[in-house]
């Protein structure tokens, strides 16, 4: 219900909070003056935390902030903020722990926290809630009622219950241990062995449904194989197993391209059907590592069709790319993607459907609410077999028909996206990019990561600080931990596909902003917030692996790798150190920290930097040599000189330096040898 009374919500950026804008709560943003007005009049805050995309975050607007009467018992209560998570994950990191200490459960969003009014610790907290009581859950007003009333009535135990809050946030965020802690090798192979109990064998993925990519988990098992491949067949497999199940399920989109959130069965079939940048990144690249790996074209099928959605789909003119698109269109879950039988028979010939039916399950009864929702039934030689025909002209109707389905799906309703451009999401989109370009042979995937990285210098780097957020003009918020972090990671790659002076440079500013902003001098490990941001009621150490890779981890294996390859030993310090002061809460539960486990390998055995000097096409074919096989430990870089100048290679680790055999078949045979059996120095 729109109102004509607009909230404090209107003049923001986010697409999510202007969704709010006419709701008839009295919705602030975060900010001064709502903090204000709860500790003068003594009324709690109710935060609540949500995103643009998010399905259940629509249900709730729809049955309670947009009901007047809903709205009235908020407003007369309590002081109402917003807040879109993908901008402030410093709050959203806060609360989301919040919510796991006051309820013993896994939170989610929406996100609905109250706060004291005076320092902000939460009191209670939950997710959605019902309009009218359901399913166990009381109505949202009545709660709103109940609430109050306990933090009118029970004063004091409330104030015991804040101490006990704040007092387990000091301990979450305190660092685990000193910057000189021994570092224990086998937490890799407890790490393997605890996902193997969690692998889903027969489905892949860990665990059961919701089944999420877990995108940091899949590189730990790759990186682990690559640092011993004939002994870690089974990290390959589970890896492998999970990529290519994903790639054939719904979660991915086999008309458009791009995966999903995550699926919400066992078989990644039905996807929750929002799509977000930050996971296409990521995958993007894993995929792109996998075929490196395997040489299956398979991934460097869906690595490709994954970056051309995001050049296509999410793009923003000014070379930023897009945050997300929505689960919903015309206020349904998922009704741009499903399909009828009927609908794809008349867009298709005679021929063509049959085969494309036993391909996409068309022939299988409805899988989503009486419709169907695209999967991979069977595979392209078991078509060939069915249809008496070539695998390679089966290849090429089933393509031709599906580009067929998606000109027709693109003049259905879209889901809404949300424009915003966030730095930390367009770095891994960055990083994705350079890789799949790089190793795939496609420079207009290398020239779209260009693109991107030179406006996030020119929109959100702003007199030597980074921001977090842009959109319409408009850059705002001082960035985070992974905003640097990730960055620097995708500078890395990025100069790996051409070297850029100026590029480097940026590295190098990045580098010490991390340094100078968000490093624990004392202890060792960054910080999720600045030294100088806005004071909460905690600031969050990003140790374990969400969604997205734990900063930490990120921003100790970036530096250490800039650090080797500026020859700054300051940067190889700070990254070591944050590996150190996270050891025991590594060793507690080694897989939730898988980004950190590869961190501590590139202590326990250095990457190898390698620079090459000489003719341009030349040091690329040396280049593209010495990447025929998956090494994630190694970096490779070139520097241009003059046409017809023989290549000379040199090969870093840590701090030492070496010149590389003569030959790029020497070069490439002793770099794929033991360490211990390379020669030394002359």
């Amino acid at each position: 219900m729109e109102t004509t009374q607009r909230n404090r919500l209107g003049e923001a950026t986010s697409p999510y909070l202007q969704q709010h804008a006419g709701n008839p709560v009295a919705w602030y943003p975060w900010c001064d003056e709502a903090l204000e007005l709860a500790r003068r009049e003594d009324r709690p805050i109710l935060l609540s935390i949500g995103y643009a995309a998010c399905h259940w975050c629509h249900v709730m607007a729809h049955e309670s902030f947009e009901d007047a009467d809903t709205a009235a018992v908020m407003n007369r209560l309590f002081v109402n903020i917003k807040v879109d998570r993908e901008q402030r994950p410093d709050l959203d990191r806060i609360y989301q722990i919040a919510h796991q200490l006051l309820t013993r459960r896994p939170g989610g969003w929406p996100l609905t926290v109250f706060l004291t009014p005076g320092d902000q610790v939460p009191f209670f907290a939950g997710t959605y809630f019902p309009r009218e009581p359901r399913h166990g859950m009381p109505g949202f007003a009545d709660l709103l009622e109940r609430v109050a009333a306990l933090y009118r009535d029970r004063r004091d135990a409330l104030r015991e219950q804040s101490a006990e809050v704040v007092a387990a946030f000091q301990s979450i965020n305190a660092a685990p241990g000193a910057t000189d802690t021994p570092l224990d090798p086998s937490l890799l192979d407890q790490s393997r062995e605890a996902l193997a109990a969690e692998f889903d064998a027969t489905h892949g993925g860990f665990g059961r449904a919701p089944k999420f990519p877990q995108a940091p988990l899949i590189d730990r098992l790759l990186r682990d194989y690559a640092a011993a491949p004939e002994r870690r067949r089974e990290s390959l497999h589970m890896a492998c197993t999970t990529l290519r199940r994903m790639a054939l399920g719904g979660i991915n989109d086999q008309i458009g391209g791009g995966f999903a959130r995550y699926a919400v069965d066992d078989y990644w079939m039905i996807p929750h059907f929002e799509k977000m940048l930050s996971d296409n990144g990521l995958l993007l690249a894993l995929y792109t590592d996998a075929w490196q790996a395997t040489g299956d074209h398979l991934f460097s099928r869906i690595a490709k069709e994954t970056a051309q959605w995001m050049l296509r789909e999410m793009r923003s003119p000014e070379g930023g790319f897009y945050s997300a698109l929505d689960a919903d269109s015309e206020g349904e879950e998922g009704r741009f993607y499903v399909w009828t039988p009927e609908t794809v028979q008349t867009l298709l010939a005679d021929a063509d459907y049959p085969l494309f039916a036993a391909r996409f399950g068309l022939d299988d009864p409805a899988n989503f609410e009486g419709r169907w929702h695209l999967h991979v039934q069977a595979s392209l030689s078991e078509l060939a077999k069915r249809f008496h025909l070539p695998v390679d002209q089966v290849r090429d109707r089933l393509d031709a028909a599906r580009a067929l389905l998606y000109r027709e799906r693109a003049r259905r309703v879209w889901p809404m996206r949300d424009d915003k451009v966030l730095t930390s999401w367009n770095a891994l989109a960055i990083r994705g990019l350079a890789l799949a370009g790089r190793l795939l042979d496609r420079p207009d995937f290398v020239a779209a990561a260009d693109r991107a990285l030179g406006f996030v210098r020119e929109s959100l780097w702003q007199d030597g600080r980074l921001m977090a957020s842009w959109r319409e003009g408009t850059a705002e918020l001082p960035a985070y931990l992974d905003d640097h972090a990730f960055l620097l990671d995708a500078v890395l790659e990025l100069l790996q596909c051409h070297w850029n002076d100026a590029t480097a440079a940026f590295g190098d500013e990045l580098a010490e902003r991390l340094l100078a902003g968000f490093e624990d001098a004392e202890h060792g490990g960054f910080l999720f917030t600045a030294h100088d941001h806005e004071a909460l009621v905690t600031r969050s150490r990003p140790l374990t692996d969400d969604a997205l890779p734990a900063g930490n981890g990120v921003a100790a294996r970036a530096l250490m790798a800039f650090g080797a390859l500026r020859g700054n030993p300051r940067f190889l310090a700070a990254g070591e150190r944050a590996v150190r002061s996270a050891a025991p809460a590594m060793a507690r539960v080694p897989h939730a920290h898988a980004t950190l486990l590869s961190a501590m390998e590139r202590i326990l055995e250095p990457a190898r930097i390698v620079t090459l000097t000489g003719d341009a096409t030349e040091t690329a074919a040396w280049q593209h040599d010495l990447e025929r096989y998956y090494a994630p430990g190694r970096l490779v870089f070139r520097y241009t000189g003059k046409t017809g100048a023989p290549v000379q290679a040199t090969v870093c680790e840590g701090t030492v330096c070496r010149a590389a055999p003569g030959s790029v078949h020497d070069l490439r045979a002793w770099l794929h040898a033991p360490r211990e059996h390379q020669p030394a120095n002359d």
